[in-house]
């Protein structure tokens, strides 16, 4: 008998054995019809082999869908995910058929000609509508304008029989992209550059590359040339460009759509889900040769793919924290990998385990020292609050104000950098101390001017501001404690009122549409001064920026977190390069109250390697990533004792393992998060060790309740 494995979308651990009735032809990657308890589910065939008999009497594939098949390479990348995440194959695979399950657009209305039919009064205004028709089908209102004609001549003729409407079904059409419309002109080092990622496409199979090139060095025009040499050399190629964020899509799809006279697929949550489904459908018959998108995009089946560029690499939204959670950059070189494709992983502050593999040989290393053209890099001062304090309650210092009015003298922008959304992050009341919190979460409530609101940032829970305190019932004793970019904008409109100001953050730019009006205002220079959180800090390019002012330098600093230093080097790195990126030399001044910290020496001084060096043996010392790997189990239950319960019982069953740690379990540092409450235990192992295996091993000696979720994280991001 022919046994089909089959990956249904659901969080068990293997794929389904069906019989395949007789007759019946399947192939790895084909879409099925399989029972499941009562119901019927849509499948993927992982694989198909044959046994001369079975001691389990199993069910058969009821049908094949007509869909078009996953490619193996689709397949065995989502089988790989899963083993890697230590997640359900079948929902790695539901997420390769999110486009396909999204609904179809809806069929366009059009008008055609009967054949042999003609109209008993052939009007001038009628014959102009035949004659413009012709023997195709157009829209009605479009056929009117062609020949002319109001919408009125065209219903007659639809009326008395002459036309006919008819439904023709909406096929996305992507133009081919043309690698020599508008070649970009490079510089010696982009050009090299550009070569070698080329070559490595020409070459075939897996090759990784690091292009390390500073904050406005033209690493776009580089992968953009090498994306063009990929597809003069193979038409049919297919290319993925990943982006950490949505809001830089539009600028790099209208830069991709410049230099090959055709617009790119585009892949995100933003994208309507009809789009969605044309361009899964586009790219699993290969009729799209470029899509830029989320990390997400990695899960569309490709046919070709040739390069897969994933720019901003080290940014930490590439980090899926709900629901299947992965990293994008590493399953990006693992998909490259299995396909046998060139990855390049492009960054101004590469990851410390980029640097760690491009150091030992495993990364070609592209560098890229230099601005492109006669841009240079801003001048990066510290600015020691202890010597220029700010006055009360107001958070820029002096220095920093006059070179704000400076650079509005000169008719030039300035971004005020604060990661930090709304008005204030805490809301205490000056009574009794009493922190406001979201309700069922430990998080506090983050006060919001624009709308008046409490907001929780991780539940996203909000409420009306209180005129009295829950705690002690006192009257307008609630009071904002820090600032968050609303409330240096407010002072901004205070100090500059004559200043066209404005805020870019999540809550002001929610969606990519308003993100990218924003930046578009911002490039045309319609904004003076932008406050803006790390929204504003990737990969744009403001021409009139010559002032980039840190608020708050020492933020990100604070805390245990593994990368505290290492993410905080990155993003005002990024920030302090927003400015001085054409021709007019720019500077970036950095509030601190530390300013002999080791990260914020490195920036002054524009020492990245010296920064570097002393985390990377830091890290070595702690066996810590890039040196080590880590993993985190993260119980939560609404049930208090049955998480209690369940982490005792993980810790007790710990197989035994050399080169590895376990520690915990304790408290969460968010111990409630939406009525649940969470208990972490973290693993550390040697680079070496197959910390997978371990994991599995290990969980599958205890059950775990179904009142209790358990999720792993391998090579955890947020400690919290």
């Amino acid at each position: 008998m022919r046994i089909a494995s089959v990956l249904v979308p659901l969080p068990v651990p293997e794929a389904f054995d069906y019989e395949v009735p007789e007759g019946m032809t399947l192939a790895r990657g084909d879409h099925v019809a399989a029972p499941l308890g009562p119901r019927l589910v849509r499948g993927i065939v992982a694989e198909v082999f044959e046994t001369t008999g079975s001691n389990r009497r199993l069910k058969a594939v009821e049908q094949r869908l007509d869909d078009p098949s996953l490619p193996p390479g689709t397949v065995e990348f989502v089988e790989w995910a899963g083993r890697w995440t230590l997640s359900a194959p079948g929902e790695m695979a539901a997420t390769a058929l999110k486009g396909l399950r999204a609904p179809r657009p809806r069929p366009e209305r059009r008008v055609r000609r009967i054949e042999g039919r003609t109209p008993n009064r052939p009007t001038p205004a009628r014959t102009a509508v035949l004659e413009a028709l012709g023997g195709r089908s157009l829209p009605s209102a479009e056929l009117a304008r062609a020949s002319g004609v109001s919408a009125g001549v065209v219903k007659g003729l639809l009326d008395e029989g002459v036309l006919e409407t008819v439904e023709i079904e909406a096929v996305a059409a992507f133009d081919p992209a043309n690698p020599d419309h508008a070649p970009s002109i490079l510089n010696p080092d982009q050009a090299a550059a550009a070569q070698a990622m080329a070559e490595g496409v020409q070459g075939g199979g897996f090759r990784p590359f690091l292009l390390d090139g500073v904050t406005g060095s033209g690493k776009t025009e580089a992968y953009l040339e090498a994306v063009a040499q990929t597809l003069r050399d193979d038409p049919d190629a297919q290319v993925l460009i990943l982006l950490p964020e949505i809001a830089l899509t539009q600028a790099l799809i209208e830069r991709i759509t410049a230099r090959f006279g055709a617009a790119p697929a585009e892949w995100h949550s933003g994208v309507a889900p009809p789009r969605r489904r044309q361009v899964w459908e586009a790219v699993v018959a290969g009729r799209c040769s470029i899509v830029v998108g989320a990390r997400s995009a990695l899960f569309l089946p490709f046919r070709n793919l040739r390069l897969l560029i994933v720019d901003e690499e080290h940014d930490s939204s590439f980090k899926q924290e709900d629901g299947l959670v992965y990293h994008g950059r590493d399953l990006a070189v693992a998909r490259a990998r299995i396909e046998g494709a060139a990855v390049v992983l492009a960054s101004a502050t590469p990851s410390l385990e980029t640097l760690w593999n491009a150091r030992a040989g495993r990364y070609g290393w592209l560098r890229l020292g230099a601005r492109h053209g006669a841009a240079v890099l801003p001048d990066i001062a510290l600015l020691d609050l202890r010597e220029s304090p700010p006055d009360p309650q107001t958070w820029l210092s002096q220095p920093l104000r006059e070179a704000i009015g400076e650079t509005l003298a000169r008719g030039e922008q300035t971004l005020l950098f604060l990661n930090r959304r709304g008005y204030a992050p805490v809301v205490l009341c000056r009574a009794c101390g009493h922190r406001m919190t979201a309700p069922d979460t430990d998080s506090w409530l983050v006060e919001h001017r624009y709308t008046g609101r409490l907001v929780c940032h991780l539940t996203g829970f909000s409420m009306a501001k209180p005129r009295h305190c829950p705690s002690c019932g006192a009257e307008d004793t609630l009071v904002p404690v820090g600032p968050g970019v609303e409330r240096v904008e407010e002072e901004v409109r205070q100090l500059f009122p004559q200043a066209r100001t404005a805020v870019f953050s999540s809550d002001t730019a929610p969606d990519a549409r308003s993100a990218r009006a924003l930046i578009q205002r911002m490039t045309d220079g319609e904004i003076d001064i932008l406050v803006a959180t790390q929204a504003a800090a990737k990969g744009h390019n403001f021409p009139r920026l010559t002032l980039v002012g840190v608020v708050d330098a020492d933020l990100g600093l604070r805390g245990g977190d593994l990368r505290a230093a290492e993410r905080t080097y990155q993003l005002l790195a990024q920030a302090t390069g927003r400015a001085g990126r054409a021709d007019r030399p720019g500077r970036a001044i950095l509030q601190t109250w530390t300013p002999e910290h080791p990260v914020l020496q490195a920036l002054a001084a524009g020492d990245r390697d010296a920064f570097v060096e002393a985390e990377m043996a830091e890290r070595e010392a702690g066996s810590l990533p890039p040196y080590g790997r880590l993993a985190a189990l993260i119980l939560s239950s609404e049930n208090a004792a049955a998480v209690e319960k369940t982490a005792a019982e993980l810790a007790q069953a710990i197989p035994n393992a050399e080169r590895l740690e376990v520690y915990g379990p304790a408290d969460a540092p968010l111990a409630l998060v939406r009525g649940r409450r969470r208990k972490r235990l973290l693993v550390r192992a040697d680079r070496d060790v197959d910390l997978q295996g371990f994991l599995r091993a290990w969980l599958a000696r205890v059950k775990v309740p179904g009142s209790v979720r358990l999720t792993v994280d391998v090579d955890p991001y947020s400690f919290l």
